[in-house]
């Protein structure tokens, strides 16, 4: 039994199988993976926003605004 709080490898596999947690097969979304950013369906590809954890949203929204911010900075140069 793990005392860190962290899932064990075959629970998040079994997750990341499973295409209930998969909207329209490309949205991850899983309540119970408290991961930010799990890979994707395809694993070789990346990651994916884990859309079930609001700490992944504004990570989103965070660096969404940081890169606006980075381009009208470099536009107004």
């Amino acid at each position: 039994m793990q005392t860190d709080g962290k899932p064990p490898k075959e629970t998040l596999d079994n997750w990341h199988k499973d295409p209930g947690n998969w909207k329209w097969g490309w949205i991850y979304y899983n309540k119970d993976d408290k991961r930010i950013f799990p890979p994707k369906r395809n694993k070789k590809m990346g990651w994916t926003v884990n859309f079930a954890n609001p700490i992944s949203i504004i990570a989103i929204v965070v660096l969404f605004v940081v890169i606006s911010l980075i381009v009208r900075y470099f536009k107004s140069i």
